[in-house]
């Protein structure tokens, strides 16, 4: 069964002068325990459906339901907090907070607090491979790999079932974007989260389990 779905969605972003319409009537069904690579030109509306998925935004035409029910109909901003967790190219980390403070901040937007986040925190560093010496680190003294593996502990630490990826090895040299893919790898496979990565990278579309193709806001190919 699927836990997120798109039902015939569309959006336009409107302007003064213009409508674009980034997305054109993208239906699919994303399940549990898969990675999935949406690929396609800049401007394709990659991204754009993305932000969709994620309750940024609502489509213009169409759905989002995760587990069923219409993001249109949730409060989105609890949606985020607690059902999706968004993985930026840019990392997005807050750079007065160490490694620890950083993991622990969604959580304390769920009111967990004190001994108790900081357990979880330390389990879900641990599964990006970053141990005690990282804890008290602040992000400037970090590699941009090392960067991007406490942007996935983060969201990890929101108890996210779905994980959504804007190009998250974008910044990063062969190496390090392909730990950053491994790690995705297992937490789509070994447990169990629905792991979808926007990409301009090749080897992550050879390694999904699901590819999507779009173009002009369309998927022209899926496999």
């Amino acid at each position: 069964m699927s836990i997120l779905q798109a039902n015939d969605v569309h959006y336009t972003y409107k302007s003064k002068y213009q409508a674009v319409h980034a997305v054109q009537g993208i239906s699919y069904a994303f399940e549990e325990g898969r990675l999935y690579a949406i690929i396609g030109k800049s401007g394709c509306g990659k991204t754009t459906f993305l932000s969709l998925l994620a309750g940024l935004d609502l489509p213009s035409e169409g759905n989002v339901a995760f587990n069923g029910t219409f993001t249109s109909h949730l409060n989105r901003d609890q949606y985020r907090r607690e059902h999706v967790a968004l993985i930026c190219q840019s990392f997005n980390l807050f750079p007065l907070l160490t490694v620890l403070e950083n993991v622990m901040y969604p959580m304390e937007l769920r009111g967990i607090k004190g001994k108790a986040a900081k357990e979880i925190a330390v389990k879900k560093l641990d599964a990006v491979g970053l141990g005690e010496s990282y804890h008290k680190r602040l992000p400037a003294m970090l590699s941009g790999g090392e960067q991007q593996r406490v942007a996935i502990a983060r969201a990890l630490a929101s108890d996210a079932r779905v994980l959504l990826a804007d190009e998250p090895t974008g910044n990063l040299d062969t190496e390090n974007g392909e730990n950053i893919l491994s790690i995705l790898e297992r937490m789509a496979h070994e447990q169990g989260y629905c792991v979808i990565v926007v990409t301009h990278d090749l080897g992550i579309a050879s390694r999904a389990d699901r590819v999507l193709h779009l173009r002009d806001g369309k998927i022209v190919d899926k496999h």
